[in-house]
């Protein structure tokens, strides 16, 4: 069978696009490796109408909708090769099985590249966080720790004085100018030049010099990268970003590739479950648009 798209990613992106596509009574194909960026999480934030939900169910209440309609077919599986042209790609899947369809949808969501701290990575998305809009209500005005991982880090640690009362971790990872240490000196922001040997307990810093401090929570910003790495096989372009690396698109989501489009974390900064639905749905109608006007 040929799809009208095959959407690589089932994600909150993903599935927002195929949904304007079902709608529109086009065949879509949905492959989905099971790698959801925040599957640790307990609390989606920020979501109109799910605010506070579980995230797995969200995505699970989202693909019980789609599979409602008939137009949809879905993979669990991960996308290994696609190769082709507008209205003729072929995707191969880790089963070996051959897809074929007149668009492509890379959905992937990305990676996170997090400090090399002992005990950081075991907390993420449950006490270490990256976005404050997300997470930040939660810690109640208490103590923040923001660590640092480059000269964004300096913006974060701008930013959430507004949830709470911050100490901004250097951690070597770079130096403050003068006019960057008054500034968050006069935010109220502490900073701490002494590395960190560990994150324990709940939120605990402890220092190279012995020194352990609580907090609510902690904050720090990962260098992303797509989660996958069907873009590059497929030859599309990535740029790079503040944030790190994401697939390139022009207005519409379609990537370098002329039929290839892009949505979600892996193509858009910064990140969130209702920017990726956003995004997602704007790629969905602008994919739908490039089957029915075939000059675009």
């Amino acid at each position: 069978m040929k799809y009208d798209v095959i959407v690589i990613g089932g994600s909150y992106s993903g599935m927002a696009a195929a949904l304007q596509l079902l709608r529109a009574r086009r065949s879509v194909l949905i492959v989905d490796a099971g790698r959801r960026r925040n599957r640790a999480a307990a609390h989606s934030h920020g979501f109109l109408a799910q605010d506070g939900a579980d995230p797995a169910d969200i995505a699970r209440v989202a693909r019980k909708q789609l599979e409602a309609y008939a137009t949809l077919s879905w993979r669990d599986g991960e996308a290994v090769s696609a190769t082709g042209e507008k209205d003729a790609f072929e995707v191969v899947l880790d089963d070996r099985s051959q897809h074929y369809a007149r668009r492509l949808l890379l959905a992937t969501g990305v990676s996170d590249r997090l400090p090399n701290i002992p005990g950081l990575q075991d907390r993420w998305g449950r006490s270490v966080f990256h976005c404050p809009y997300c997470h930040g209500y939660e810690l109640q005005l208490g103590q923040i720790g923001v660590i640092a991982t480059g000269p964004m880090s300096i913006h974060q640690a701008q930013m959430l004085p507004e949830w709470g009362r911050v100490t901004f971790f250097l951690n070597g990872a770079l130096e403050l100018d003068a006019a960057a240490a008054k500034d968050l000196a006069g935010r109220g922001v502490c900073v701490e030049a002494t590395s960190i040997a560990s994150i324990e307990g709940h939120a605990d810093v402890v220092l190279a010099d012995g020194r352990r401090l609580p907090f609510a929570g902690l904050f720090t910003a990962p260098r992303n990268a797509p989660s996958s790495l069907i873009a590059q096989v497929v030859g599309c372009d990535l740029i790079e970003t503040p944030f790190g690396t994401q697939i390139g698109t022009i207005d519409s989501k379609e990537t370098s590739v002329r039929g290839v489009y892009a949505c979600g974390d892996a193509a858009r900064s910064p990140h969130s479950v209702s920017l990726a639905v956003g995004d997602g749905a704007w790629a969905g109608a602008q994919l739908h648009r490039s089957l029915i006007l075939p000059a675009l």
